[in-house]
């Protein structure tokens, strides 16, 4: 929040395989915009009734400062373009489920575990698959509600816990 001009210099020249010192540098400038009206990161994510128009909507939020690059477009995934929103939906998890060992931080308190969509990665699609709880083709965001309708028949309340045992399994090739 107190950077200065001079101290985003050091950010030119980052580059993690395809986010770039001007992607870096629009986040900075987004958090330093949001943060100038809010306490809370947990303020972008409210807009909707549903996970997915909330999602879309933090994505339309993000995205709505005049200089916004194109480019960093593909670094914040949305519901609106099908994707399965893996990174966004694992961020959300953490925040906002409640977990005495460890494994998630449940910072946030006005956003439900009950609404939380599961994320899809490779690891969690192959086991959820073998064990029937998902048969969509494509995991696009059709399939992380689909899982997550699943989950949510052994949890309503909290159906994206079985996320770290899915992903578990699928990573130690015990299916």
């Amino acid at each position: 929040m107190q950077h200065h001009d001079e101290d985003l210099k050091r950010l030119l020249g980052f580059c993690h395989r395809t986010f770039c010192d001007t992607d870096l540098l629009y986040f900075v400038h987004w958090l330093r915009w949001f943060y100038g009206g809010h306490s809370t990161l947990e303020d972008a994510f409210l807009l909707g009734q549903t996970q997915r128009e909330r999602l879309e909507n933090f994505h339309n939020l993000f995205f709505s400062l005049e200089d916004a690059p194109q480019r960093t477009r593909k670094h914040v995934a949305t519901p609106a373009r099908g994707s399965a929103c893996k990174r966004v939906n694992m961020y959300l998890r953490w925040m906002v489920r409640p977990d005495a060992r460890g494994v998630d931080f449940g910072l946030w308190r006005r956003l439900s575990p009950a609404d939380l969509i599961c994320p899809c990665d490779v690891h969690v699609e192959r086991v959820a698959r073998r064990l029937g709880l998902l048969e969509r083709k494509q995991v696009d965001w059709l399939a992380a509600e689909d899982l997550t309708a699943h989950l949510r028949a052994f949890d309503p309340q909290d159906p994206v816990k079985y996320d770290f045992a899915l992903f578990g399994l699928g990573v130690e090739g015990e299916m």
